[in-house]
């Protein structure tokens, strides 16, 4: 049997980085991009000359100076003043050039990177793959920065340096001449042994940064993720601070942080000594650089046949043509934080890719879900898994009409939740098919409602926008799920996550149910932190406000199969847990408990389609 090709697998993270990257310069603002990218290298040209006009000046006005030329020495600091003007506002210009490309690339990419990354739940399911993507945001808010930023600097400073280099190494090759060694009978002429001396000079300082330096990037990489996970502690201490308080977690909360700072530290101490090692080069090519080419220059200038102002010519061009050709031994630290920076970006991004082919209609470990023309929902020999194939859920087929209330019970760990996420689109793994009704609106209401930063007014009608909410029917709805009290600080700004108890921020969460007045209502322990009246008191306004809608309510509470007509029980089973059991629960009130059983009797004569 023929070994079957394996699906090809994730693109290296550089790679990966670069295929996105470069949309800011195919995309909707290319025209901006490439105004930029020219404007800037436009610059740069403009500064070699200005560099090379300088570069004559000092052999000019050194050629005075030694010639005790007076007027010479004048008409040089004359011609002085527009060229440093001149390079001076050309410098402020590259600022500017630099800084608008790396500011308008990093907006583009940031924006494309976050609309991934919110779309589809996307932010919600990286929590439950594997991969190297931890800490999305921070690499959204930091990675991103640090990877649009260096390689504008780093196109900029090489398009500088190769021309700088073709430049000088003309200037080098011309002024520097040939230099004869040996015998005048028999002399050996090295033609452009300035030139020849800069590229040895510069392969040696390069091939010595490269060899000392080569762990720099793995070590910045390492530093990069140890930081945002000592970020996110301190972050979940922040967030989780109520709950650490009442345990009474400081002490063992300031143990983990130590722990988690002691690794930052680490990090820091193996790049200490990267950037030791290459300061080793950099600070001998700084202090060298300046001297090669005065002793190379010596013996003709000695020998009459080379000007103090061609010498002096001869060796600010050396300093810059090795500069040019020492490029990387320079910008080599900071190439790796960036590669590091751009590594973390890709592999976000192959993440999300990866979420985004799971979920893809066809799929084969996708759940199909779709759209029908009938107003019933319906699982369809639906499986639910987790990402690496694990069953959770084993063919459930359930059917929910319009209207009707049902209630999922099951003991932890059988998947209900899970099954939740499945149905409202943010758990795609798995097979099978749910058909949602056409056209029809689902709202989710977690356990835990989010309570976004803001005003009272933004908490209570989020995720819309509190200008589409008139406030009179906010008011009326806060006095009916017992929050009036809470009404005259609906334009408050305060932390409301903690002002809020849990059952507070769960009558919220019935607030914003009656206000989206949604056609499927599905409840994860939605009422769970509420006391039996006033759960009693949300669910009848739910009946009564959305007759029409349907609802799913996983609970635990036994009070509430008085609200629900069925019951849908799962059990743990050998390969993945089992709808068991779809149970009628008749009605409390004899009228409405005749009106169900004379409704089901009518349902079992009609045939199935």
């Amino acid at each position: 049997m023929a070994n079957r090709p394996r699906p090809p697998g994730p693109p290296p993270p550089a790679a990966r980085f670069w295929a996105a990257a470069r949309g800011f310069w195919i995309g909707d603002l290319r025209r901006a991009a490439w105004l930029l990218t020219i404007g800037n290298a436009v610059i740069v040209l403009l500064q070699l000359a200005v560099q090379y006009r300088l570069n004559v000046w000092n052999r000019d006005i050194f050629d005075a100076f030694e010639q005790k030329d007076g007027a010479g020495v004048l008409t040089q600091a004359v011609i002085f003043l527009p060229l440093a003007a001149f390079a001076v506002g050309l410098a402020v210009f590259s600022v500017y050039g630099r800084m608008t490309a790396q500011r308008g690339w990093r907006a583009w990419l940031t924006d494309n990177l976050t609309s991934r990354w919110l779309a589809g739940g996307r932010y919600y399911q990286l929590n439950l793959i594997s991969g190297d993507h931890q800490n999305p945001e921070g690499r959204i808010a930091d990675d991103v920065r640090l990877s649009t930023d260096a390689p504008v600097d780093f196109g900029v400073g090489l398009l500088a340096s190769l021309t700088t280099a073709a430049t000088f190494v003309g200037v080098l090759w011309v002024v520097g001449g040939s230099l004869r060694l040996g015998p005048p009978e028999a002399p050996v002429v090295i033609p452009g042994y300035l030139v020849i001396a800069a590229v040895i000079y510069s392969a040696l300082a390069t091939v010595a940064m490269i060899g000392i330096a080569r762990r720099f990037i793995r070590v910045s990489e390492a530093k990069a993720q140890a930081e945002a996970e000592y970020r996110y502690a301190l972050t979940r201490l922040r967030e989780n601070g109520e709950s650490i308080a009442l345990l009474g977690g400081e002490r063992e909360e300031r143990q983990g942080l130590r722990e988690s700072f002691a690794v930052v530290l680490l990090h820091w101490r193996d790049l200490c000594r990267q950037h030791m090692r290459s300061t080793v080069v950099s600070h001998n090519n700084y202090v060298l650089a300046p001297v090669v080419p005065l002793v190379l220059c010596a013996p003709k200038y000695l020998a009459g046949t080379m000007t103090l102002g061609e010498m002096v010519q001869a060796a600010a061009a050396f300093v810059q043509v090795q500069s040019a050709f020492n490029w990387l031994v320079d910008n080599y630290p900071r190439f790796a934080e960036w590669m590091a920076s751009v590594r973390r970006v890709g592999s976000l991004l192959n993440a999300l890719d990866h979420l985004e082919a799971s979920a893809r209609p066809g799929s084969a470990t996708a759940i199909d879900r779709s759209e029908d023309a009938d107003p019933t929902l319906r699982l369809r020999e639906l499986s639910v898994t987790l990402d690496d194939g694990t069953v959770v859920i084993d063919d459930a087929d359930v059917a929910i009409e319009r209207g009707e209330r049902v209630l999922v019970l099951g003991e932890s760990g059988t998947g209900k939740s899970t099954l939740v996420r499945a149905i409202a689109g943010l758990w795609p793994w798995g097979h099978g098919r749910i058909l949602m009704p056409q056209g029809r609106k689902l709202f989710l209401m977690p356990q835990r409602p989010y309570i976004p930063l803001g005003s009272l007014r933004r908490v209570a009608t989020y995720p819309l926008s509190a200008r589409e909410v008139a406030d009179a029917s906010l008011r009326e709805l806060m006095e009916l799920v017992g929050l009036g009290y809470l009404t005259s600080r609906l334009d408050e700004t305060a932390p409301w996550d903690h002002v809020l108890s849990g059952g507070e921020k769960q009558r919220v969460g019935f607030v914003r149910l009656l206000l989206h007045r949604p056609d499927i209502i599905v409840m994860d322990e939605a009422t769970s932190a509420l006391d039996p009246q006033s759960q009693e008191r949300m669910m009848s306004l739910v009946m009564e406000r959305l007759p029409e809608a349907a609802v799913v309510t996983i609970a635990h509470r036994p009070e509430l199969e008085a609200f629900h007509q069925r019951k849908l029980r799962f059990e743990h089973r050998p390969g993945g847990s089992r709808l068991i059991s779809d149970e009628a629960i008749a009605p409390h009130n004899g009228l409405a408990a005749l009106r169900y059983w004379l409704k089901r009797l009518f349902k079992r004569q009609v045939p199935a389609h």
